[in-house]
C-alpha cells in the first residue's frame, strides 16, 4: 500500500474562495487569487498510472461535470498551499480528507509561510476544532 493525494476542484467559479480571498485583502494580505479544493489522502495498491482514473469513477466524490481531479506529488502541502483538517472528524472509509486552500500573489507565485500562517490564524482555521497543516 502507497499514500497516495488528490485535489478536487470545482470547474466552476468558486465563490467559498473568492469570499475568503477578498477579505484576506480587507485584512491586509497582498492576495490575488485564492483557490480552495478537497484534498484526499488515500491509502492506494493500485499502479500509480490509473490512479486519476481510478479516483473519477468514486461517484460519492467526484462529478465530472462539476470537478477536476489533480494528483498530488507527495502527501503534503504544496507550495503556497495550507491543507486544514476537522479535528475528531471520523475516518472517512476512502482515506483522510482536508480542505486545501491555496494563496497567490500579484505574480501569480505561491505565497510565503508566514503570509499562510497570518491567513490560517485571521481566517481559515478555527483553532478550537481545526488543525492547519503547511508544507
Amino acid at each position: 500500500m502507497t499514500q497516495r493525494a488528490f485535489a478536487i476542484t470545482l470547474k466552476i467559479p468558486d465563490n467559498a474562495a473568492y469570499t475568503a480571498l477578498t477579505t484576506l485583502q480587507r485584512l491586509g494580505l497582498a492576495l490575488a487569487r485564492v483557490e480552495r479544493s478537497e484534498i484526499w489522502v488515500v491509502e492506494d495498491a493500485g499502479d500509480a498510472s490509473d490512479f486519476a482514473a481510478r479516483m473519477e469513477r468514486n461517484e460519492t466524490i467526484f462529478n465530472p461535470n462539476k470537478h477536476r481531479l489533480t494528483v498530488i506529488d507527495g502527501v503534503a502541502p504544496r507550495a503556497g498551499e495550507m491543507w486544514i483538517e476537522e479535528l475528531g472528524a471520523p475516518r472517512a472509509a476512502l482515506g483522510r480528507r482536508y480542505v486545501g486552500w491555496r494563496l497567490l500573489d500579484a505574480n501569480g507565485s505561491p505565497a510565503s509561510d508566514e503570509m499562510l500562517r497570518d491567513a490560517a490564524e485571521r481566517l481559515l482555521c478555527n483553532p478550537a476544532i481545526e488543525k492547519a497543516h503547511r508544507a
